[in-house]
């Protein structure tokens, strides 16, 4: 019997796709399960709909991202923080502190885990940090830290 998945299945498949099980297996587990469905033609139409609704929908999130990207790109943000001895910044910059100056000063809220810091700022002066929007896009943000 055919059947067209809904969710992943371990050893089977995942969702969406159409997969060839014997009869009791689907009349037993699948069915009764929710795990999929018949892949008869109005559920083959009804997927080849969602899939082309999801497809168009990662589209328009990959654009948004690049224009996000590129907004990001022409904009800076300062940070200010105490200077220690010799100079030095008093403690580092986290992404949570470029987090909230971004949205304090460009009103634009990034959350924290997407900015992707190697090491933390410990200097002043003028940093790139990468945000990354989507698995394709990544913006770079410059970030100047000053002293307070």
């Amino acid at each position: 019997m055919k059947i067209i998945l809904k969710e992943d299945v371990k050893k089977l498949g995942k969702k969406g796709e159409t997969i060839e099980v014997s009869d009791g297996y689907a009349r037993n587990y699948i069915l009764p399960q929710k795990l999929g469905v018949e892949a008869n033609s109005k559920n083959l139409n009804d997927l080849k709909l969602q899939k082309r609704n999801e497809e168009k929908l990662a589209r328009q999130r990959l654009d948004e991202a690049k224009e996000l990207a590129e907004k990001i790109g022409e904009q800076a943000v300062v940070v200010r923080m105490k200077a220690g001895e010799g100079g030095k910044v008093f403690g580092s910059v986290s992404s949570k502190e470029i987090a909230a100056a971004l949205k304090e000063q460009n009103q634009l809220e990034i959350d924290k885990k997407k900015i992707q810091l190697q090491e933390a700022i410990k200097s002043f002066g003028t940093h790139e940090v990468g945000i990354k929007l989507h698995p394709q896009v990544t913006a770079t943000l410059r970030v100047k830290v000053e002293e307070a």
